[in-house]
């Protein structure tokens, strides 16, 4: 499948996740919340801003990341703003928290989000996260979360985040990387590729791009266990990273 054909696919899955206001076809028995505890987000974090959190994601960057007061924290395919909104908390009113989203229906839900729970500090923009619109070294700490294994081309994503990050900036990743080999009709089934399965790479192919992008690499942790909760034992894991432009 091309490049282009992907992401039509990605951006048309992930508009019926906004409009259906959760991740699994609103009929899998599995509630958002439930999915959310599962991969790291305390009840807390969940309520704080409920209509932004729709059962995404494979980890929770913001518990990974040192995120200070006053930073500017960039978070690549925002969603409906889940991660944004609990960014935006930690860096307070000096600092601001930018979300980046291809889909015109999560960046609608987020400003909504935003607008309702009184986010002043926070900015959503439409935007491909292999193009970023964002200046050269303006970001202190870019968070992603179960995102990049979306995106065709995962050097574009490494090399835009190193450009837009300022020296020292560090990159914090929960993503899905695979541990085995997928069959070609696993390659080209539309819901693992909303599902974050089908364009995942193999582990040391998805450290080595952060690598060659200019990034010291630290892996913080792996959750092998997702696999049996949410992806019926396919061989893969949720990846968290730190990476770091020195």
């Amino acid at each position: 499948m091309k490049n282009n054909e992907i992401k039509k696919t990605v951006k048309e899955g992930y508009t019926k996740i906004a409009k259906r206001g959760c991740s699994c076809n609103c009929g899998c028995g599995v509630s958002n919340e439930k999915i959310s505890k599962e991969i790291g987000y305390s009840n807390k974090e969940i309520n704080n801003v409920p209509e932004a959190n729709l059962g995404l994601g494979c980890g929770n960057p913001t518990a990974l990341g040192t995120i200070k007061k006053g930073d500017v924290v960039l978070d690549l395919g925002s969603g409906a703003g889940v991660d944004v909104f609990l960014a935006a908390k930690k860096v307070g009113e000096a600092g601001k928290v930018i979300g980046v989203d291809m889909t015109p229906e999560m960046i609608k839900k987020a400003k909504a989000n935003s607008i309702k729970y009184g986010y002043d500090n926070v900015e959503f923009k439409l935007g491909d996260i292999e193009e970023l619109p964002i200046e050269d070294n303006s970001i202190n700490v870019v968070i992603s979360n179960c995102v990049i294994n979306l995106a065709p081309n995962k050097d574009k994503v490494f090399e835009e985040s190193f450009r837009v990050l300022k020296k020292g900036g560090k990159m914090f990743i929960s993503d899905i990387v695979l541990l085995g080999a997928l069959t070609d009709e696993q390659k080209t089934d539309e819901g693992l590729m909303t599902g974050c399965v089908a364009g995942a790479l193999q582990k040391e192919d998805y450290i080595q791009k952060i690598k060659r992008a200019g990034f010291n690499v630290i892996i913080l942790g792996e959750d092998k266990e997702i696999s049996k909760r949410q992806y019926e034992g396919i061989a893969l894991e949720s990846l968290k990273v730190e990476a770091t432009k020195h």
